[in-house]
């Protein structure tokens, strides 16, 4: 996992995580573009002119709405869409092996995919005895949304990897992101820590990758 590029990156914001995904990734974002998981579909908006944007969701501002819960096949033609964004998605879904082999099944070239490091997120909580995790836990009520699934950077990775091989797709690019921290904190984090794949597990907090059809 060392030779992957790892950026500073805060999102706090939906949108910041869209702005990131459009600095980097922006080479891919062309022709026909799916949103999944658009939630108010900021990335329309940002896209190039020739593009056309489509966005489904539960909730928010979707083109379509749609549970993917509730699905076992998009409502779309294979090949109906040059490139597929999801980001930060599928950790909310039960069937989020089903979805991605959706994903890709509709994309002609790339799919574009986030997945969160649930591990950095719970670190300091379970570490300090806080009782409650993002995403997590029992509340007295039903929650709106929750993740279904906690895995680590390195699980998130193996995943795509994994996914890559068996739906023969290809890694065009794979990055990081973890909180802006200076340069001589994360030297000290980096220096008390065993080794470079638990320094990422424990402070980095998102896996980017495109994925490319061969």
């Amino acid at each position: 996992m060392h030779h992957l590029p790892v950026d500073s990156a805060l999102f706090n914001k939906r949108a910041r995580r869209i702005d990131y995904l459009v600095r980097h990734f922006r080479r891919y974002l062309d022709g026909r573009v799916l949103d999944v998981g658009c939630d108010t579909a900021i990335l329309r908006d940002l896209l190039p002119l020739n593009a056309s944007y489509t966005g489904i969701d539960i909730g928010g501002d979707p083109d379509l709405r749609l549970n993917l819960e509730k699905i076992e096949r998009l409502p779309f033609d294979d090949k109906a869409f040059d490139v597929v964004v999801c980001t930060d998605v599928l950790e909310h879904l039960d069937n989020l092996h089903v979805v991605f082999g959706e994903l890709v099944r509709v994309s002609s070239r790339y799919v574009i995919i986030s997945l969160p490091n649930n591990w950095a997120s719970a670190r300091r909580q379970i570490a300090r005895g806080y009782g409650r995790i993002a995403h997590y836990g029992l509340p007295p009520t039903p929650p709106p949304d929750r993740h279904k699934w906690f895995f680590n950077l390195s699980e998130a990775r193996e995943f795509l990897e994994g996914q890559a091989e068996s739906l023969s797709l290809s890694v065009a690019e794979m990055r990081i992101t973890q909180r802006p921290r200076r340069l001589i904190l994360k030297a000290f984090l980096r220096l008390f820590t065993p080794s470079l794949k638990c320094y990422l597990n424990r402070y980095t907090h998102t896996l980017w990758a495109v994925l490319e059809k061969r």
